[in-house]
């Protein structure tokens, strides 16, 4: 029916009668300056600034971060090759902009007004007339167009399944443009679209956009690049004139003058950078460092401090991740087995000072995890695969029910390990058919989980498993990647308040076999993938939850990863050069919001020199 409607629009489009029929929805659909996923925006049109902002903050002065890798050897992050350099999401602007005091609402930046379909199979949006690139050509609805194309053509596989059901773009108008979608399954899909970052045709029109690059291309977003330094440093500056800075979106944000990233190999140095003030700001993973790290000439003077702030999004998931297209993972009680050997309770009193809780959930601390035995709603999404999933999914409570104490961890790894045909031929764990050693390499680019990752290989080789790790440099690790050339990597699975089209790259099949997709671990499951769709196709909060926590339930009986653990906050250390609004919104974190002072950057400086 679409295909058809399609058909019959082109031949309108052709006879002069679209332009009236498009004419009459702009007078019966409402132009409104902002959207929520399942209710009405918090903030109503004419609003002043967000929330969470100082719309009086200063100007001026900088923040120096640390970048932990080799190197970046491109400024276009949006492809496969090469290595981005970190932050270069400042210079573009999106169509819309999400305000973090909300679950899920956006407003608008480049479009100052959009029309979304009662039936929600097309959205268009008016981009403002004023809106500029950095070389201070406009920014039209070709632009849009454009980028829409080229993201998902010759992008990053993410933008081919985040964009999926947009099944055309197209310039109306030279301010107007107008998304059309293959289904209206997904009520999240007009606001994925608005997030579209949207990159100058008449730049890149010109360039290789598959091929890396250093060149300083331009964006239209509040900052542009200013120093590009493989192997030392990426500097970007506040564009002085940037069209969109006195917004209701912006105003009171982007107050900082250079945003500076320094390159360390080794996180160990770039602790010892900050402490010398070389560098204004750190969020620290570490909680030995922040349990008794702080103990050094500038924190006991007062010139560093100390925050602290709450996680308003589910806690982000990282794990150790199995390679699902190696034949030795492919038994889920092999994997089970591997998971046990992962000994929390000892990490947390002996590393992390009992800091952390154990990661159970790709939810976790929200209300979308599984707790439990399933529910009614649960179960009618279940029941149609009861032959394709473990029985466990369906009369197992969650958290899975594993022995804290050690050796029966092991004792019970072992078990599996037998009945998935394994057997102990001199002190050896071997496949009991064709007596190959069993043996698990995992590798990493960052030597900072070698301390986790040893406990975790000691406990294998009690079991007999030959067990090794390989720290690599990030280039090699990100071409190993690329080419499935690995074992167990560690993965990181962040989720919003209101997951959606982004859990396709996450874990449907589609993604599986695609380079630098999300789909790390190359799972292949037709139940995960309906448990997706429902997912992303729920028309409320409660399909969301229910649709989320049965997709979770099938994740964990799974065992496709082993859950490291989380904190619930965030910890940042820095040098006390900068305000910012509190308290700090509730869903989220926008650095954007700060500010130098510069005469206590001034003071600090001299202090600084006169050591």
């Amino acid at each position: 029916m679409r295909f058809v409607i399609r058909c019959l629009f082109l031949i309108a489009l052709a006879t002069g009668w679209v332009s009236s029929t498009i004419a009459d929805e702009h007078e019966a659909i409402p132009t409104v300056h902002g959207l929520a996923l399942y209710d009405e925006p918090a903030l109503s049109e004419g609003f002043d600034h967000f929330p969470y902002v100082n719309p009086a903050a200063p100007k001026g002065g900088s923040l120096t971060r640390a970048a932990v890798g080799s190197s970046f050897d491109s400024t276009n992050p949006f492809i496969i090759r090469g290595t981005p350099a970190i932050g270069i999401g400042e210079i573009y602007d999106t169509l819309l902009v999400e305000n973090v005091d909300e679950p899920f609402s956006v407003y608008g930046l480049l479009a100052e007004g959009m029309r979304l379909d009662p039936d929600r199979f097309w959205i268009e949006f008016d981009l403002r007339p004023e809106a500029r690139f950095h070389d201070g050509e406009p920014v039209t609805a070709e632009d849009v167009v454009f980028s829409f194309n080229l993201l998902v053509e010759e992008g990053n596989p993410f933008y081919r399944g985040y964009y999926a059901d947009v099944e055309s773009v197209e310039a109306l108008e030279r301010h107007t443009v107008r998304f059309e979608f293959a289904t209206n399954h997904s009520r999240e899909l007009p606001l994925i679209v608005g997030q579209l970052p949207i990159l100058p045709k008449h730049y890149w029109q010109e360039h290789d956009f598959s091929a890396p690059t250093l060149a300083r291309h331009p964006g239209s977003g509040p900052y542009r690049l200013a120093e590009v330094e493989p192997g030392r440093r990426i500097v970007y500056e506040r564009v002085p004139d940037y069209w969109g800075a006195e917004l209701p979106v912006n105003r009171g944000r982007h107050n900082i003058d250079r945003l500076i990233y320094d390159y360390y190999r080794d996180r160990d140095i770039a602790w010892e950078a900050f402490k010398a003030g070389v560098m204004d700001y750190r969020t620290d993973a570490r909680a030995a460092t922040w349990a008794i790290g702080y103990d050094f000439p500038a924190y006991n003077d007062g010139l560093v401090k100390r925050i602290t702030v709450p996680d308003g999004q589910p806690s982000r998931m990282q794990a150790f991740v199995f390679n699902l297209r190696e034949d030795k993972f492919q038994d889920v009680r092999v994997r089970e087995a591997l998971n046990l050997t992962f000994d929390f309770p000892w990490l947390n009193a002996n590393l992390f000072y009992d800091s952390y809780s154990q990661t159970e959930s790709y939810f976790q601390n929200s209300e979308m995890a599984a707790e439990g035995l399933p529910t009614e709603p649960e179960l009618a999404l279940l029941e149609p695969h009861r032959d394709a999933l473990p029985e466990r999914v369906f009369d197992s409570a969650l958290p899975i029910d594993h022995p804290t104490d050690l050796r029966e961890r092991l004792r019970l790894a072992y078990e599996l390990l037998l009945e998935a045909g394994y057997e102990v031929r001199d002190g050896v764990l071997v496949d009991g058919d064709r007596g190959h050693p069993l043996s698990v390499e995992v590798m990493l680019f960052d030597s900072g989980l070698e301390r986790v990752v040893q406990p975790m290989l000691r406990n294998m080789s009690r079991l007999g498993i030959q067990g090794s790790l390989r720290i690599v440099d990030i280039n090699q690790y990100l071409n190993r990647l690329r080419s499935f050339d690995f074992e167990i990597i560690t993965g990181q699975f962040p989720q919003s308040n209101n997951p959606g089209n982004e859990q396709r790259e996450f874990w449907t099949s589609d993604f599986a076999e695609s380079p630098q997709s999300r789909n790390l671990m190359g799972l292949k499951d037709p139940v995960v993938d309906e448990l997706v769709e429902r997912l992303i196709r729920a028309d409320s909060r409660r399909e969301l939850n229910t649709a989320a926590r049965a997709l979770d339930r099938v994740l964990r009986w799974n065992f496709i990863t082993i859950p490291h653990y989380h904190s619930g906050e965030t910890r940042i250390a820095v040098w006390d050069k900068f305000g910012y609004p509190e308290p700090f919104p509730e869903y989220g974190f926008d650095l954007s919001a700060w500010w130098v002072d510069i005469e206590r950057e001034d003071e600090i400086n001299r202090r600084l020199r006169r050591r």
